[in-house]
C-alpha cells in the first residue's frame, strides 16, 4: 500500500513537470498572430468582451479597398458668382448730414459688384452612367461645375439637385461604363469599427486616411453652416478641408458615409470628423434623382429636447418625447388644436424618442397624407389627426414686372409663411428678389428684400396689381410706390417715384 501511494506521488508529479514543459515550448505560444484567430471561450471571458469576436487582423485590408475605391473618387471644382455691395473711397459726401437732417438717411450710393470665386471639394460616382454624390456647401449657386477623376478625365457636370438641409447634392456627367462605389448600410455599423476615408485634402489628390468610428448618431444642435437634419457618423480618419463630399468606407469597401465637416478649433484635423450616414443619405439621393429636390413632411411646430426639468413640471412618465414650444400659424398643427407645452409621444402609433426622432419622421411622410399623433396635455393622453403639409414647398416664381417697361426689380408676392422665414413683420405687399445695376429702380435706391405695399397710392398684394399700374403708365412718366425696408429690426416706410423708361 505504502509502495503504491509514493508511485502515485512520482506520477502525480512527472505529470506535472511534462505539461508544464508542453506549455513553455508550445510554438503556438510564441506566435502574434494567434491574438486576433483565436476567440475566448470559457465563461469568463463571455463577460469581459462585448463583442462576440475581435476583428481579424487579415480583414483589414487597406490596399485592396483604397485601389477599389480611389478610381470612383474625383476632385469636384465649383465656380460661383458672387454680388456685393461696395461703396468707394469717394463716395461718403459732404451732403449726408442734410440727407440725415432732411430724409432719415444719405442716400444710397451702394453699388452692386460681382466677385468670381470657387470651391474645392470632393465626390464620388455612385453610378456607371455619371451620378455623382458631393456636399452641398461645395457647389451652392456655382454657375459651372467641373470634375477630375484619377486618371485625369475632366467632365463639366450638371447640377441636378441640391439639399442644403442634409448637405448633400447630387450631380451628373456624360459618361457611361464609370467606376462607382456602392452604398452600404449605416445602420449595421458599429462604433469601434475601421473605416476609411477618401478625398482630395488641402489639394492632395486621391488621399486615403483610416481610423475607427468614433460616435454614431452625433447631433450638434443648430447655428451657421450646420444643416438641420442631423445624424452624424464621428470618425477620427483624418479629414481636412477638401475632403468635403467624399465617401467614408468600411471594411466590406462599402460606403457607408459622405465626408461632410469637422470639429476643430485650429481649422485643421484632431480627429473630430463628421459624416452625413447613408442610412440619411439613400432617400435624400433618391428624391433629387427623381425630382431635382427633397419634399419633406411639415407640421408647423417648434419642439424640443425633454429634459428633467420638463419631466417634473409637465408631470410627464419619462423624458421619451418631444415638448412643443411654439406653433406657427395657419399651419397643420395650428389647425389640429396643437398647443406649446404639447408632448408629442407617438406618430401614428410608433413611439417618439426624442425631438430628433420626431423630426426625421415627419419629414418622411408623403405631404398631404393624414397622419395621427398622440400628445400628452395636462397630464393626460390624446390623439390628434392632421393633414401634413409640405416643408419648403417651390417658390412661386419670381416676375419679372413688365417686360416691354422693365423698372428694373424682380418681384415675389408676400405671404405669412415668407414673412416668417425672413423674420419681416410686413406680411402682405411684393417683396423685391432682385435689383438690376444702373436700373431706374437702382437709381432711385431700391434694394434687394424692400417690400412695396402701395403703387400709386393704391395697396398691391399681387404682382399683377404692380403690372397694371406700369402698363397704363406711358412711357417717360412716373409712378409713386410705398415701400417698406426692415433692417436690424428697424421698420422705415420710403416714398419712391420711378419714371418708367423710354
Amino acid at each position: 500500500m505504502k509502495k503504491t501511494l509514493i508511485i502515485a506521488t512520482i506520477s502525480f508529479f512527472l505529470g506535472m513537470v511534462i505539461a508544464g514543459l508542453i506549455f513553455i515550448y508550445s510554438p503556438e505560444k510564441n506566435n502574434p498572430d494567434n491574438f486576433a484567430e483565436t476567440q475566448p471561450t470559457s465563461a469568463l471571458s463571455s463577460n469581459l468582451y462585448a463583442s462576440p469576436s475581435v476583428q481579424a487582423r487579415e480583414d483589414l485590408d487597406f490596399v485592396t479597398i483604397a485601389e477599389r475605391a480611389a478610381p470612383a473618387v474625383v476632385r469636384v471644382t465649383a465656380e460661383r458668382v458672387e454680388t456685393r455691395s461696395a461703396r468707394g473711397f469717394f463716395d461718403d459726401s459732404p451732403f449726408d448730414f442734410w440727407d440725415r437732417f432732411f430724409f432719415g438717411q444719405p442716400r444710397s450710393r451702394n453699388r452692386e459688384q460681382e466677385f468670381h470665386s470657387s470651391a474645392q471639394g470632393t465626390g464620388f460616382f455612385i453610378s456607371q452612367d455619371g451620378y455623382i454624390v458631393t456636399n452641398n456647401h461645395i457647389v451652392e449657386n456655382a454657375i459651372k461645375v467641373d470634375i477630375v477623376s484619377l486618371k485625369g478625365d475632366e467632365y463639366e457636370a450638371e447640377i441636378v439637385g441640391t439639399d442644403p438641409r442634409t448637405d448633400l447634392a447630387l450631380l451628373k456627367v456624360k459618361g457611361n461604363n464609370l467606376p462607382f462605389l456602392a452604398l452600404g448600410d449605416s445602420s449595421a455599423l458599429k462604433v469601434g469599427e475601421w473605416v476609411l476615408a477618401v478625398g482630395n485634402p488641402l489639394g492632395l489628390s486621391h488621399t486615403v486616411t483610416a481610423g475607427i468610428v468614433s460616435a454614431k448618431g452625433r447631433q450638434l444642435g443648430g447655428g451657421s453652416g450646420v444643416p438641420d437634419y442631423q445624424d452624424f457618423i464621428q470618425t477620427d480618419a483624418s479629414i481636412n478641408r477638401g475632403n468635403s463630399g467624399g465617401p467614408l468606407i468600411n471594411m466590406k469597401g462599402d460606403v457607408i458615409g459622405i465626408n461632410s465637416m469637422i470639429i476643430s478649433p485650429s481649422g485643421g484635423n484632431v480627429g473630430i470628423g463628421l459624416a452625413i450616414p447613408t442610412s440619411l443619405a439613400e432617400g435624400v439621393i433618391k428624391q433629387l434623382k427623381e425630382k431635382g429636390r427633397v419634399v419633406r413632411g411639415y407640421l408647423g411646430v417648434s419642439i424640443m429636447v425633454i429634459t428633467d426639468d420638463h419631466k417634473k413640471l409637465l408631470n410627464l412618465k419619462s423624458k421619451e418625447g418631444a415638448l412643443i414650444s411654439s406653433v406657427e400659424p395657419d399651419t397643420p398643427g395650428e389647425k389640429a388644436g396643437l398647443k406649446r407645452y404639447d408632448v408629442i409621444i407617438k406618430l401614428n402609433g410608433e413611439p417618439i424618442k426624442n425631438r430628433n426622432d420626431v423630426r426625421f419622421k415627419v419629414a418622411a411622410v408623403e405631404p398631404g397624407t393624414e397622419v395621427e399623433l398622440t400628445i400628452i396635455r395636462d397630464g393626460k393622453e390624446k390623439n390628434v389627426r392632421l393633414k401634413v403639409a409640405e416643408r419648403d414647398p417651390e417658390p412661386e416664381t419670381a416676375q419679372k414686372v413688365s417686360p416691354d417697361k422693365n423698372i428694373g426689380i424682380t418681384i415675389q408676392e408676400m405671404t405669412p409663411r415668407i414673412a416668417s422665414r425672413y423674420g419681416f413683420r410686413t406680411e402682405e405687399g411684393l417683396i423685391i428678389t432682385e435689383v438690376k445695376q444702373y436700373s431706374e429702380a437702382h437709381k432711385q435706391g431700391l434694394e434687394k428684400y424692400d417690400i412695396i405695399v402701395e403703387v400709386n397710392r393704391k395697396p398691391v398684394r399681387r404682382a399683377d396689381d404692380l403690372e397694371k399700374e406700369i402698363k397704363n403708365t406711358d412711357s417717360g412718366d412716373p409712378i409713386m410706390l410705398l415701400v417698406v425696408r426692415e433692417r436690424d429690426g428697424q421698420v422705415q416706410e420710403y416714398i419712391v417715384t420711378l419714371r418708367i423708361p423710354e
